[in-house]
């Protein structure tokens, strides 16, 4: 079965920026994005806005034996080995990259109460970058602070790849985030900025990907149960 993975692990910085300059290979990876940790939030000028020392991937195997395989013999997965991962079932999609023609727009049924893990991949536009960032910053701290995720983060790939990555207790709790209804202050900050978005795209492309949550390993910042 095809499977998805989020990867999160402390590597020395020279591992994460050959990374980021060429895209692993291994049998049965399809697909693999590597990234820079971001901390959500943080000011623009700051080392916590671009972390070399820590590094995240996702990915896309033919199965898990592909995977199992890349973390036992592949340097990079052996260094990702040491961290932590989740394995993920794709669900749903909305808007396509062109690294992932073949997915879906949706794959698979769910229950709005189940957990979901949350992706989002966009291309920046780069002249757009400031207006993406006085929109972007407020919904990452919603993110952040949001009572129904158990994780959640930003990365990047220099010039223009940004990702986020989430763990939310519940789809529906998820989706009342999306359209501005959660008991936080100021919850409508994700619906203005998707308005902005849409009267002035800031990406050359973007998606937003939903996962269901099969397993986790390892452990991240002395943790080992992210998943709900």
């Amino acid at each position: 079965m095809t499977i998805f993975t989020f990867h999160l692990a402390e590597l020395p910085p020279a591992t994460t920026a050959r990374a980021l300059w060429k895209a692993p290979s291994a049998p049965g990876l399809r697909y693999a994005e590597s990234l820079a940790l971001m901390q959500l939030g943080a000011s623009t000028i700051s080392p916590s806005r671009m972390q070399l020392r820590r590094m995240a991937m996702f990915a896309r195997w033919d199965d898990e034996a592909a995977l199992d395989a890349f973390l036992a013999d592949d340097p990079l997965g052996a260094g990702l080995a040491t961290g932590w991962h989740v394995r993920l079932q794709f669900l749903r999609r909305w808007s396509r990259l062109a690294a992932l023609p073949d997915l879906p727009a949706r794959a698979d049924d769910w229950d709005p109460a189940e957990p979901v893990v949350a992706v989002t991949l966009a291309r920046m536009r780069l002249l757009e970058v400031p207006r993406f960032l006085k929109w972007g910053k407020p919904v990452e701290r919603l993110v952040r602070d949001h009572p129904a995720t158990t994780l959640a983060l930003a990365a990047m790939r220099p010039p223009r790849t940004i990702s986020t990555f989430s763990i939310w207790h519940s789809i529906e709790q998820m989706e009342a985030m999306v359209h501005g209804h959660s008991p936080v202050p100021d919850p409508t900050r994700h619906a203005t900025a998707m308005t902005e978005r849409r009267r002035r795209d800031f990406h050359h492309e973007f998606a937003t990907l939903r996962f269901r949550p099969l397993a986790e390993h390892g452990t991240w910042q002395g943790r080992s149960t992210y998943l709900p």
